[in-house]
């Protein structure tokens, strides 16, 4: 799709990010007609958007963010072949709601036991804090009914667990996922190595011989 300055005007937008810097750039009164028309023209290659009640997010992450998310990603999916959990990931995927006027996406995301149906939501959401947000990422994903959000910032998780009413509480462990240490996946974070870390997480899970008596 052509981008057509007639249409709606262009936001200025965050270059790509090859750096440790991160951009964000906030864009007032957009409608969501002009929101899906830019997301669909704009092919800029790791430019972000979250799309709330006429406010537009525009993010261009930086190679630390890039990595993290990435290291994340792979341990908790790692975590979840040892450990035969079914869990189907759809990294970050593009969601939007016109009803609620959000749109959003995460770093990564996943679903447990099932596959993503077109127009549902992922069960898991993580998003990687580099820099403040400048929308409420925690409202977008409640009027989703994203069932956990996973925020990991200054090198620490803040796992957020959705109420039966909406909105978040904070919580120490994951619901669909208990069987996941998050202390052990935020030492594995800060790894230099992503292989190393990766092996270092295979050793922790391996089973311990018994003893013999």
């Amino acid at each position: 799709m052509v981008y057509d300055p007639d249409v709606v005007a262009a936001p200025a937008l965050p270059k790509p990010s090859s750096s440790d810097r991160e951009q964000r750039f906030l864009v007032h009164g957009v409608s969501w007609r002009d929101y899906v028309i830019l997301r669909e023209a704009l092919d800029t290659p790791g430019l972000r958007m979250t799309y709330l009640e006429g406010e537009l997010e525009l993010m261009s992450p930086s190679r630390a963010h890039e990595r993290n998310k990435t290291l994340i990603a792979r341990l908790i999916e790692t975590y979840a072949f040892l450990l035969r959990l079914p869990l189907n990931g759809y990294g970050s995927t593009t969601f939007r709601a016109e009803a609620k006027k959000r749109g959003a996406e995460p770093d990564e995301c996943w679903v447990r036991e099932k596959e993503l149906e077109d127009g549902e939501f992922p069960q898991i959401v993580l998003e990687v804090i580099e820099t403040s947000p400048l929308l409420d990422k925690l409202a977008v994903y409640d009027g989703f009914g994203v069932d956990e959000v996973w925020l990991f910032e200054d090198g620490a998780f803040a796992l957020h667990h959705r109420k039966k009413n909406g909105g978040y509480v904070r919580a120490t462990s994951s619901a669909l996922l208990p069987e996941i240490d998050f202390a052990l996946v935020t030492k594995l974070t800060a790894e230099s190595d992503q292989q190393t870390a990766l092996e270092d997480l295979e050793r922790a899970l391996k089973p311990k011989p018994k003893r013999r008596r």
